[in-house]
């Protein structure tokens, strides 16, 4: 295999965000995080204590997401969320920042906005994640920009997507792409070494998780973590090499 276990698992934010996720759910979600050593769970702010007695002492980071998903909070409301999640157990912050200010040309507000979530998070010693939305987003150039703000303020990750940032499409219906090849590349050359990238939305098998890594992703948001990691193990145990990976077809 290309990628160790360690490797490839140590890359998963487990995905514990879907709007009817039970409570149960959640917790068994934590569980599963745990016996296949991901990075981290990312939840809800409400579960975050939960998470966080769950996880004690398995390496498992609890991660948190604020305005989410559609990040039209104030940035008072956000600051307030981060602090919360972070006296809660949160050690990393995933902020949708307020996508029709970026897309109003707002810039000033964009950034202020994010280094007042980056200063909380670090206050408290946790990272910070910053979620483009790159499907509201319609040229490369504000996809660009966002990365230099980013980069000007600290952040410790940029983020492609929420996984359900479901925009109005030509034919009236909804969908999204979530994570791209072309935005994974374009994030990537356009932040410094020190801001990482993660992907998320529409990376759902072991392939997808091999190509973003092979782009220069250190993380990836995704759901389906059991089928990925054990498809893993029987390549690794069959010594089956890998398909062509597709990625940005949406889901979650």
């Amino acid at each position: 295999m290309k990628y160790s276990y360690a490797e490839l698992a140590g890359m998963i934010d487990h995905s514990l965000l879907q709007p009817g996720l039970t409570d149960a759910e959640a917790e068994a979600g934590c569980i599963l995080a745990a016996e296949y050593g991901v990075a981290s769970v990312c939840v809800k702010p409400y579960f975050v204590p939960r998470a966080a007695s769950l996880l004690a002492d398995t390496g498992v980071i609890v991660g948190c997401v604020i305005g989410f998903p559609a990040g039209n909070s104030s940035t008072e409301v956000k600051r307030y969320e981060t602090e919360l999640a972070c006296k809660d157990g949160a050690r990393e912050i995933d902020m949708v920042i307020n996508i029709g200010k970026a897309l109003g040309g707002d810039w000033d507000y964009v950034e202020r906005e994010i280094q007042v979530i980056a200063d909380e998070a670090h206050k408290h010693g946790a990272k910070l994640k910053v979620i483009f939305e790159n499907d509201y987003l319609p040229n490369d150039a504000l996809k660009i920009h966002l990365c230099e703000i980013c980069a000007r303020v600290g952040a410790d990750w940029v983020k492609t997507s929420t996984g359900y940032g479901f925009s109005k499409q030509p034919d009236g219906s909804y969908n999204y792409q979530g994570a791209t090849e072309h935005d994974v590349k374009l994030m990537r050359q356009h932040s410094p070494a020190h801001v990482q990238v993660k992907a998320a939305g529409g990376v759902r098998d072991l392939d997808g998780l091999i190509l973003v890594r092979d782009l220069g992703c250190t993380r990836l948001g995704a759901s389906a973590t059991k089928a990925i990691l054990d498809e893993y193990r029987r390549r690794e145990a069959t010594g089956e090499s890998g398909g062509s990976a597709s990625i940005g077809a949406g889901g979650y």
